[in-house]
């Protein structure tokens, strides 16, 4: 599963790929459609949806001569795990560091208070 995931972010790092990524969330689109969109050639498009099916973020299939690339849900509920882990880990981390600095302030405090 992590490799999946880094292939993935990898993936999603080059600006075509995440361009034909962000494309196809408003629907499946043959190869020659994405290519129309873009400003590179029908093979480059063809190799970027190699990339990205290849990570796991994207399907295809073929509908007569064309191939038809629609979103993978599971490759996409894969990222969407990973980054609630990682929000989660780095919310917990910020709310221990709030903890500790709290506490700090408060020991503080009650030490100055001590003093007068």
């Amino acid at each position: 599963m992590r490799a999946y995931r880094e292939a993935a972010l990898d993936a999603l790092g080059d600006p075509t790929r995440r361009a034909i990524f962000e494309r196809l969330r408003d629907g499946p689109c043959a190869v020659g459609e994405l290519a129309k969109e873009l400003p590179v050639s029908r093979p480059a498009v063809s190799q970027h949806l190699k990339v990205l099916k290849a990570a796991g973020l994207v399907t295809d299939e073929a509908v007569g001569t064309r191939r038809v690339y629609r979103l993978n849900p599971q490759g996409i509920d894969g990222l969407r795990v990973y980054f609630t882990q990682f929000w989660s880990t780095a919310m917990s981390a910020f709310q221990d560091e709030v903890n500790r600095q709290v506490a700090t302030k408060r020991a503080a405090d009650t030490s100055e208070q001590e003093k007068s």
